[in-house]
């Protein structure tokens, strides 16, 4: 299934500042991954990378296999990390330069490197929660659901309706936890605070066949 994006909060589109040069490394970097199985979704999203048709895989253990970055990914990766690795070094409480550190990661697939930086961020906003949430969806594809589910539930405690935390929680209680009620819980609660979702149609679906999931015990 393809990934589904929603418009990243008004404080990560602010921070989010690159150059041309950067822009094009990280558009040419997502879309050299190609189309991959995945269900969940990153809310933070660069500019660069929110115009790219980039995919997340399924986690580690899921009996998927996941694909392994080809030469050219990883130069691309190494590339558009590079400056904000510098920036960083210069000055380690960069708050934007660590964030586009951790979704450069979390693009990449290297979600305990995403996860590193999400966290250094969150120590200087710890509110923030499209952050929160890309931290929690990164420890689900290193597979560790209580992580996840720990940082999600964290995430809707400083925004209550959060849709990306919400969604993303549904999965991760359905899939990580075996909980297909705490699922539909999630995923009732995004449609209620969020009428207008664009994926409505599909969260619906997925409420349908978290029911069947859960009446069959």
């Amino acid at each position: 299934m393809k990934e589904t994006r929603i418009a990243p909060s008004q404080s990560t589109t602010n921070s989010a500042t690159w150059t041309g040069v950067q822009a094009y490394v990280l558009a040419s970097f997502c879309l050299l991954l190609g189309v991959a199985l995945g269900y969940l979704f990153r809310g933070s999203a660069s500019p660069a990378a929110a115009q790219a048709s980039s995919t997340i895989t399924t986690p580690q253990g899921s009996g998927v296999t996941q694909p392994s970055p080809n030469a050219d990914v990883q130069a691309a990766l190494a590339q558009a990390a590079a400056p904000l690795l510098e920036a960083v070094k210069m000055n380690p409480g960069d708050y934007d330069s660590l964030v586009k550190l951790g979704n450069v990661y979390y693009d990449g697939q290297q979600y305990a490197n995403a996860i590193q930086y999400y966290e250094r961020a969150l120590a200087i906003h710890p509110e923030n929660p499209d952050v929160r949430t890309d931290m929690g969806t990164a420890y689900w594809y290193l597979g560790d659901a209580d992580k996840a589910v720990a940082a999600m539930e964290t995430s809707l405690k400083n925004r209550p309706g959060h849709p990306q935390t919400l969604f993303n929680l549904g999965w991760v209680r359905w899939q990580g936890k075996g909980d297909p009620k705490g699922a539909i819980e999630a995923w009732q609660e995004l449609l209620k605070s969020n009428p207008d979702y664009p994926q409505k149609e599909q969260v619906q679906q997925y409420i349908a066949k978290a029911k069947e999931h859960a009446a069959r015990g």
